[in-house]
């Protein structure tokens, strides 16, 4: 299912007004939502990642496609994800590692409960950046050297 539509993007200068492309993949337990804002790519995740659920196969296929794609600032939102299981943490792991390797980026926004519970047990916070702000994540991939953006 694809849908596109204009909409306000951002609070930050250069990227307000900006075209989005919504794309929706999905299981029975998880869906997976992308939109762009500039040049950076959001992935909502909505739902459960379970073991034999199928639901980390789609999100290693969806991660791969958009790599795949020349995306290379990816910024996941796990807000209205409520619980992901260690394959999907190797998925996300894997298209970090993948990313930084290009060159490229992925920052976390918003996990919590059981999933920010997975990442602070595995210490990934202190490796994958986190943000509560969608805004402040999207900035930050803007930050140059020296702090200016």
């Amino acid at each position: 299912m694809r849908f596109q539509f204009e909409a306000f993007c951002s609070e930050f200068s250069g990227l307000s007004d900006t075209a989005y492309e919504l794309e929706i993949w999905s299981v029975p337990r998880l869906q997976i939502a992308s939109r762009k804002c500039g040049d950076v790519t959001i992935v909502d995740l909505r739902g459960k990642s379970t073991p034999n659920g199928g639901e980390s196969e789609l999100l290693s296929s969806y991660l791969q496609t958009l790599v795949a794609s020349g995306v290379r600032k990816l910024l996941l939102n796990l807000a209205d994800l409520t619980q992901l299981d260690s394959n999907g943490v190797s998925v996300i792991v894997r298209t970090f590692a993948l990313l930084r390797k290009k060159g490229s980026d992925l920052r976390l926004l918003r996990p919590g409960g059981a999933v920010l519970d997975v990442f602070k047990v595995l210490h990934l916070l202190e490796i994958i950046p986190s943000f509560e702000d969608e805004t402040q994540a999207l900035a930050s991939f803007y930050v140059l050297e020296g702090g200016a953006i």
